[in-house]
């Protein structure tokens, strides 16, 4: 193939593609030049005045190199890996580092599998990290367990890229020594380790990176981003669906460290994929924010091209592969067209490729395994008239902590206004366990809503004021094989959306999904949830134990900052 590309370059042979009278932005040097861009095959080979056997006029727009996701969630989408790449692709993305964390916490390696197989019915490059964490604390129960030892039997399989971000950050600081297995397993494999360190600064980020970790998208403030960019971390620049910070932690990016910063989206929702945007709309929105827009090209392709490894990808420059998105301008980023390996795949925001072609094994269907539930399940009993309530914040997922006074009537809490009832029920192994607790700020009223994507051990995690309703919720949940589900008591209407890949995924395309889900969505709002929140994936967050700073387990009542668990009571 050498000879075909070299040929091509020097105008022997005609390229098979030329791209005429490109602006591009060259991310090696941070120019803005112009040229026609030729591609032979699956790379670019040249950059000059070129002919070739097909040409495409790009006068008055912007070629840059596809993006890069540098760290998503596949499932967080609640889409299968084929109808995801519909989404994506078509928005400048040809390229993500993805952690299938979710669906490996529920189905273990059988649900990794899954997710890289399926893969391969798109033309969406996907590198899969192999969790890291399953489950994420040893606080609560999941539906697999990858303990050191799994991790180094499995960290050297060639479909394994790395290993995925680090929500263990006690257990690295602390030195435990199975957290030390997985690591040095992922070093002897010379494989990249991704991390996950909220608020960890000082001496405790120098003793998280000392295991050897390259990657953090849990920084909250721009001074935290700086920090950790200034002790060589690749610092991404997050924005996702539920956290909406991007704008104003893009502050910390200066002409000093402006490559030590990567872009992802980890968490993001069907509909904010169709209908905003994929890495196309992080970039409008630093450009937006005043980041300039070479720079912040640079950071969702180049960056993370070098930070990863990714050979040969992430630039306009011979040799290179010819992933290249088209967009109107460096202010919108309205992508024309995507060309992957050398093919056009997207043209006009829709896909080029068809997915109809679908992968799903039985041993990711089928996954709740719960008794029955009843209403006395849900009471919930205090020692006094003082408890802790967790609170919510709009726009991340930090949660907080107050302390209310409340009053218990028949043996049951009497539930003061804006405060409501949270409960975690364990739904891989029938242990019976249900984390109960209380949670103000949310607004819902007349009911319950339940979902089995309650990050990270995906337990079934439903909100109410109406023990009933909450009973019928989560059996509800079992009955349909996971999903998400709203009960009205005062109709009696049980309304539900399946996804029944692993609780987390619909197998459906993507329109199905995002009218259903927007239509539940909807009738949680008219029943009161606050608007400033997503209705449904902010209660997937709540039993996130490995961010600040109080969350609800299977297990119970967990403070984040202390790692430990804390009393409801008092």
């Amino acid at each position: 193939m050498l000879n075909k590309y070299i040929n091509a370059a020097a105008k022997r042979t005609k390229a098979d593609i030329v791209l005429k009278n490109a602006t591009f932005v060259n991310t090696l040097t941070g120019k803005v030049e112009e040229g026609d861009i030729a591609i032979t095959a699956d790379r670019i080979v040249g950059i000059g005045s070129y002919d070739g056997l097909k040409e495409y006029d790009m006068s008055g727009k912007y070629v840059l190199p596809g993006f890069i996701d540098s760290h998503v969630h596949i499932e967080s989408s609640m889409l299968a890996p084929e109808p995801f790449a519909e989404l994506v692709v078509p928005r400048g993305t040809t390229t993500i580092i993805a952690d299938p964390h979710e669906i490996t916490n529920v189905c273990g390696m059988a649900g990794f599998e899954y997710m890289a197989e399926a893969a391969k019915n798109t033309p969406l490059e996907v590198h899969f990290q192999l969790p890291s964490c399953v489950p994420a604390t040893p606080f609560e129960n999941s539906g697999a367990i990858l303990s050191g030892k799994d991790i180094e039997a499995n960290i050297c399989r060639n479909e394994v890229f790395g290993l995925g971000e680090f929500m263990n950050f006690p257990g690295v600081i602390n030195a435990d020594p199975d957290v030390i297995k997985k690591l040095e397993a992922a070093h002897a494999a010379g494989k990249i380790i991704d991390g996950h360190a909220p608020c960890i600064l000082g001496d405790s980020l120098n003793a998280y990176l000392c295991g050897g970790i390259v990657t953090d998208h849990e920084c909250a403030t721009p001074q935290e981003m700086a920090q950790k960019a200034d002790r060589g971390v690749y610092v991404q620049l997050r924005h996702s669906s539920s956290i909406h910070d991007i704008a104003a932690n893009c502050a910390a990016v200066n002409a000093g460290n402006m490559r030590r910063f990567i872009m992802c989206t980890d968490d993001r929702h069907a509909a904010d994929l169709k209908n905003k945007g994929h890495i196309d709309d992080a970039l409008r929105t630093v450009v937006g924010a005043g980041l300039d827009p070479v720079w912040a090209v640079t950071i969702a392709t180049l960056n993370a091209a070098e930070c990863y490894n990714l050979k040969w990808r992430g630039a306009i420059a011979p040799y290179y592969f010819a992933d290249l998105a088209v967009v109107d301008n460096l202010t919108d980023f309205n992508v024309q067209c995507v060309f992957k390996n050398g093919a056009l795949v997207a043209e006009g925001g829709r896909p080029l490729f068809d997915t109809s072609k679908r992968y799903l094994p039985a041993d990711v269907l089928n996954t709740v395994h719960v008794n029955p539930l009843k209403a006395e399940d849900f009471v919930l009993k205090l020692k006094g008239e003082r408890a802790k309530v967790m609170t919510v914040n709009p726009g991340n997922i930090l949660t907080g902590c107050e302390v209310v006074d409340v009053k218990s009537e028949c043996g049951d809490v009497v539930l003061p206004d804006n405060i409501l009832k949270l409960a975690v029920v364990e739904r891989h192994n029938y242990t019976g366990n249900i984390g109960k607790g209380l949670l103000k700020g949310y607004g819902f009223k007349g009911g319950a809503m339940g979902i089995t994507i309650a990050h990270d051990s995906h337990n079934i995690i439903v909100l109410g004021d109406d023990n009933a309703a909450m009973a019928t919720a989560a059996n509800k949940l079992k009955e349909i094989g996971g999903g998400m589900v709203l009960v009205n008591s005062a109709t009696g209407e049980v309304d539900f959306l399946k996804l029944e890949v692993g609780g987390l995924m619909s197998a459906r395309d993507a329109d199905y999904v995002i009218e259903e889900s927007e239509r539940l969505y909807k009738k949680a709002y008219a029943m009161g949830v606050n608007k400033e929140l997503a209705a449904f994936m902010t209660l997937a967050f709540l039993s996130l134990a490995v961010i600040p700073h109080v969350k609800l387990l299977d297990t119970g009542l967990f403070d984040v900052d202390k790692f430990e668990f804390t009393d409801i009571n008092a």
